[in-house]
């Protein structure tokens, strides 16, 4: 699926689509509820109330760049708290590469955060060790995000998500840590969206007048733009998560803007009284 905001264009590549089976990650999004939200179906939902959701990565191509935003869950991987996020052996890098994105065309890779589902194809497994998969790109993290992950790793998930899909880029020489506002080039920049992580960044996009947003995780799905609060069991900080869909949304609703999400597809954002509605 493609989209363009001006001279730029943005292709989701998927790792992995679903239907239903989300309530551990937005516990109040219940079949019920959703299906008072009649703007979300059949796009974002079913009849049933059942939300749809993917893990993808997203290429934006600009007049000078070629950039990966998010890079999903990745093959090998071992210790995710999810069972099938384990030891995987999917053909993502050959799905890239017949969509006309061969790894080493590529010369950014941006994550919004360093999350699980947002790394994972950062690296892989080469004779036993991981290396960058995107041998010819300059990694960009944001410097907060990075530094709050390197020195809180408690839990055995996240130590081996850092140690396996962040620490070896690292090491490799080929991570630009940057501000939560950097720009990147003339068309885009990232602005600090805080809550979902510490550092969580989404990515603006500027073209001959026209306005794109990647969410990254600041919703995870739609329905939180009707409801604010509904914020996600991975949230670091859900009130200040909520804070943040606020002041986001209510800075692009009133102006055409293409919202793309970390997970579902590209719509628009409406006012719809002190919430939103996002029309596909």
């Amino acid at each position: 699926m493609q989209w363009t905001v001006g001279k730029v264009k943005i292709t989701k590549i998927v790792e992995l689509e679903t239907t239903g089976s989300t309530r551990f990650i937005l516990p109040l999004a219940s079949n019920e509820e959703i299906r008072k939200l009649p703007w979300l179906i059949p796009h974002f939902a079913t009849e049933e109330g059942r939300l749809k959701m993917s893990i993808h990565s997203l290429v934006v191509e600009t007049p000078s760049r070629r950039i990966v935003v998010d890079t999903g869950l990745g093959n090998d991987k071992q210790g995710r708290t999810v069972p099938t996020w384990n030891n995987r052996k999917e053909p993502f890098l050959e799905k890239m590469t017949a969509a006309g994105f061969a790894p080493d065309s590529i010369d950014t890779v941006l994550c919004t955060h360093l999350h699980v589902d947002h790394v994972g194809w950062n690296t892989r497994l080469a004779g036993g060790r991981w290396v960058p998969t995107f041998v010819n790109a300059r990694y960009v993290f944001g410097g907060t995000e990075y530094v709050y992950w390197r020195d809180h790793r408690d839990e055995a998930d996240k130590v081996a998500v850092f140690d396996d899909s962040v620490k070896p880029v690292v090491e490799a020489g080929k991570a630009d840590l940057v501000a939560s506002d950097a720009r990147l080039c003339d068309e885009i920049t990232v602005i600090p969206t805080p809550g979902h992580s510490p550092g969580h960044m989404s990515v603006l996009v500027e073209s001959d007048g026209e306005t794109g947003l990647l969410t990254g995780d600041v919703a995870h799905h739609p329905c939180q733009m009707a409801h604010l609060d509904w914020s996600s069991t991975a949230d670091s900080d859900s009130i200040r998560s909520a804070a943040t869909r606020r002041e986001l949304f209510s800075r692009f609703a009133d102006t055409p803007t293409l919202v793309i999400g970390g997970h579902f597809d590209a719509g628009h954002i409406k006012r719809d009284g002190d919430a939103f509605k996002f029309i596909a």
